[in-house]
């Protein structure tokens, strides 16, 4: 076996990735493209009629755009999936229909257990050091992913309705928002004590993946341009996550967006994101968390068939 140049895409609720990359055969890969675009699928949810019409036309536009640079790499078959928007969304089927009509991209709508192994597998492969106990938290735009894992393997997945794009839609003020995410962690503790699991800050690291996570490295080490080699692995500590939020909670959306670290197109949601992060550390005892660039996008990479 050779070296294979592969893609994938992770096409979320707020945020869709490329990745174009040379897979090795024992697994391994190098980064060859890299892109993303805030594109927003849940916004304007409706639970009857689905996906709205701008966010389709924004989804379309950006995959087609990922089809061109594919092409140009000479990928024509990427390993591409959607998440909690697309599979919520009552128009979803025809969205992704439509999607391989225009662009010829098949996206395989995943369910939240799916997600977590995904992300999981991603977030292993970038770490620098084997860790025996994870707690991995993925905040997505629909839905965050809590996953445990022991050696490598997954012990428990439980994927809540907790994405920024639901919540900041959803719920009109920081305590409407802390009360659904305090109420689904309440759940969610039920359903480890349940499934004979365990999180012990002790001896578990607790990794954080996708947009929050790495955005609050950004805003914490006051990056103009973001650079995944610094944020990668870098740890963030809880008196410093609350430091952002303080800092954030009162600046209008416009004030938000000046803030080094701080993408545009998530001025709004980052408060959201911020107060999941917060809960989740309080709620298990954990003082820090180690964030990682790598998630979703990369898992689907290493892989080498989609878990069912």
């Amino acid at each position: 076996m050779s070296i294979r140049r592969v893609a994938a895409i992770d096409f979320g609720t707020n945020t869709a990735r490329l990745l174009v990359a040379d897979r090795h055969p024992n697994g391994s890969f190098e980064y060859v493209r890299i892109e993303r675009e805030i594109v927003r699928m849940g916004g304007g949810f409706d639970r009857v009629t689905g996906l709205s019409a701008e966010a389709i036309q924004r989804g379309s536009s950006c995959l087609g755009r990922f089809a061109e640079i594919m092409e140009s790499y000479g990928v024509s078959n990427p390993r591409a999936v959607a998440t909690s928007a697309i599979r919520d969304a009552a128009n979803g089927r025809e969205f992704v229909e439509a999607i391989q009509r225009q662009t010829g991209i098949r996206l395989a709508v995943i369910d939240g257990h799916q997600e977590g192994a995904l992300t999981l597998a991603g977030v292993i492969a970038g770490l620098a050091e084997r860790r025996d106990n994870l707690m991995v938290f993925d905040v997505g735009g629909g839905s965050t992913e809590y996953t445990l894992s022991h050696g490598g393997s997954a012990e428990f997945i439980k994927s809540l309705p907790l994405g920024v794009v639901r919540l900041t839609e959803g719920k009109g003020t920081p305590a409407e928002m802390s009360e659904k995410i305090c109420r689904e962690l309440d759940q969610l503790t039920r359903d480890i004590t349940r499934s004979n699991s365990a999180v012990t800050p002790e001896n578990t690291v607790l990794i954080g993946t996708a947009g929050t996570a790495t955005t609050l490295a950004a805003i914490s080490q006051q990056m103009a341009t973001y650079d995944y080699r610094k944020v990668h692995s870098s740890v963030l500590g809880i008196d410093e996550i609350r430091r952002i939020y303080s800092l954030l909670l009162p600046l209008s959306l416009e004030e938000r967006v000046a803030i080094p670290g701080l993408e545009k197109g998530r001025e709004d949601l980052i408060i959201a994101g911020t107060l999941i992060t917060l809960h989740t550390m309080e709620r298990f005892g954990f003082n820090r968390f180690t964030v990682s660039d790598f998630g979703l996008l990369e898992g689907l990479i290493v892989v080498d068939e989609l878990p069912v």
